[in-house]
């Protein structure tokens, strides 16, 4: 599959062969599901429990007499009225990491990335250096370009500097490197920006 290069001024920087291993696989709607479920899970966090009863390390002696204390007739000093005692009905333990195999994993990342390139709301740039990292004239650039409501930048190694200090605050456009490439994040977006180095991180990724 060839793409167009382009670059952030929508001048024209030739074709890109993709590789149709990573870009053209027939998109699963329960591969997906499987993935993304999988991945906010994974973001949860520990649900932390409580002490109930039988977990405080206070003494179990009866500390009063059955009668004619003028009190209730508690048994140990574990009971949930007092300080110190377990908590009753507590919150319990809840681990929220499931795994997946990374078989589904990597197939799941492949179908996202090639449902943009089948929808055609893939776009890839030769790199992201800007001559001048300012807010102000970015939306304007990105709009000569095809952008849409959202957009989902993935460059190489690291992201270019001046590209995520100018594009930070605007709330449509989100900026990964490509390590950082996940189903979620790039099926949220509507749009789907790689530059040429992000390209090969993404085919290294499965055939290095």
């Amino acid at each position: 599959m060839k793409v167009k290069v382009q670059t952030l001024d929508a001048s024209d920087k030739g074709e890109l062969e993709l590789n149709d291993a990573v870009f053209g696989v027939e998109p699963r709607a329960d591969i997906l599901h499987r993935v993304v479920t999988w991945q906010l899970h994974n973001r949860r966090g520990t649900a932390r429990p409580t002490r109930e009863r039988s977990d405080v390390a206070r003494t179990g002696k009866k500390f009063g007499r059955q009668k004619g204390g003028g009190t209730a007739r508690h048994g140990d000093r574990r009971a949930p009225v007092f300080i110190g005692g377990g908590k009753a009905h507590g919150a319990r333990l809840r681990d929220f990491n499931s795994s997946l195999n990374k078989k589904v994993r990597q197939l799941g990342l492949k179908m996202a990335l090639s449902s943009h390139a089948a929808a055609g709301t893939l776009i890839v740039l030769d790199d992201l250096k800007v001559a001048e990292a300012k807010t102000k004239a970015m939306p304007g650039t990105l709009s000569k370009l095809g952008f849409g409501k959202t957009a989902l930048v993935i460059d190489g190694e690291t992201v270019e500097n001046g590209f995520a200090l100018a594009t930070r605050n605007l709330s449509h456009v989100n900026v990964l490197p490509a390590v950082g490439a996940n189903v979620y994040d790039i099926l949220k977006h509507d749009t789907l920006v790689l530059t040429r180095a992000a390209v090969e991180k993404l085919e290294a990724r499965f055939h290095g």
